[in-house]
């Protein structure tokens, strides 16, 4: 089943962690269609420059989610080194504004921004019209975090179904075509196209219902409305840990250490990997030596043992990849969720 979807939203994150936001808010105080190069890495040069004068972070989400929050912390943690670090949230067009503001800065150093699985993998295929290249006009600097999406099913409807684990509900929707539905915060968010490669993947088709949000696809999984979804692990975590829904894996290549007992999808799905994510970037063509510098201090900040206990506290995960590492990564995301997009039929224009 197709969905086509015209409207502009504003919301294209993960919808659940949009939902998410209250939960995180306590945690801290204080294209044009992309072309076939990768979003270039800046390789490491020494010595690294001295920056000198503010810099500023553009955030491209609303304040108080977990974007925002993760940035404060960081900026926080990196003045020592760098100075101060202002937090400028450019909220707008699934992220687009925002990134976009990062894409036509100066090459200096001194405006960075967050670059996320939406703004850099989803968007690119699912806007008509982008303002920037995701594949060209930037360059990495680290990944931040990486967050399980979790596939959870009402739990009296998996008991109903003697549903149990990945296999069982592939099976089930195998020998009941078109009697599963599978719910999400709304046409090309993560949890719809996580859904659509599970389908893929799984070779099943279930009823795609899209909901206004991340909050109104929870609740119509809670009331039996649909029958699974993907969600965010943190939001889903106090409802599964409370027997109201049954866990059947996170997307993650590997189990999550904050839930241990939840299967990887992996371990059924060889290659199934659907992270939430988001890093750092700064204008494309900003020297080698600039982002080697931001890279070290902002890599310290993730690696200290507060963040690493911070973050877990959202069931987020530090990543300090080097810029290659990044670089690499965000063109391989790029690259998986083209057919996803297309596949899912979503579009805004």
């Amino acid at each position: 089943m197709r969905n086509t979807f015209v409207h502009r939203r504003t919301w294209l994150l993960s919808a659940g962690f949009l939902a998410a936001s209250s939960f995180f808010s306590g945690l801290v105080s204080a294209q044009t269609q992309p072309s076939a190069p990768a979003i270039a890495p800046a390789p490491v040069a020494a010595p690294a420059p001295a920056l000198n004068k503010p810099i500023r972070l553009v955030v491209p989400y609303a304040p108080g989610g977990p974007i925002d929050i993760t940035a404060r912390a960081l900026a926080e943690r990196v003045k020592d080194s760098l100075g101060v670090v202002i937090i400028d949230n450019k909220p707008g067009a699934g992220g687009n504004l925002g990134v976009d503001i990062v894409a036509k800065a100066p090459a200096d150093g001194y405006t960075i921004g967050i670059s996320a699985v939406a703004t850099h993998a989803i968007n690119p295929w699912l806007f008509n019209k982008m303002p920037f290249n995701a594949a060209t006009d930037f360059a990495a600097i680290t990944q931040m975090v990486r967050v399980p999406n979790v596939l959870v099913m009402n739990a009296d409807t998996a008991q109903r179904l003697k549903i149990n684990t990945v296999a069982d509900l592939i099976a089930y929707g195998k020998a009941n075509p078109g009697k599963l539905n599978v719910g999400s915060g709304g046409n090309g968010s993560a949890g719809h196209l996580a859904a659509e490669m599970f389908k893929r993947d799984a070779g099943i088709f279930a009823v795609h219902i899209p909901y206004n949000g991340g909050n109104p696809a929870q609740l119509a999984l809670l009331s039996g409305q649909v029958d699974f979804n993907f969600d965010n692990l943190a939001t889903a975590a106090p409802n599964i840990k409370a027997g109201k829904l049954k866990a059947l894996a996170v997307t993650t290549a590997q189990r999550s250490s904050a839930l241990p007992d939840i299967p990887a999808m992996a371990e059924t799905l060889k290659g199934f990997e659907v992270d939430t994510w988001w890093g750092l970037v700064a204008p494309a063509n900003t020297p080698s030596a600039v982002v080697a510098r931001l890279h070290q201090a902002f890599a310290a900040a993730l690696n200290a043992p507060e963040t690493k206990t911070r973050f877990g506290l959202m069931m987020a995960e530090p990543v300090s990849s080097t810029p290659e590492q990044f670089a690499a990564f965000m063109k391989r995301e790029l690259a998986k969720y083209e057919p996803v997009v297309k596949a899912s039929g979503a579009k805004v224009d």
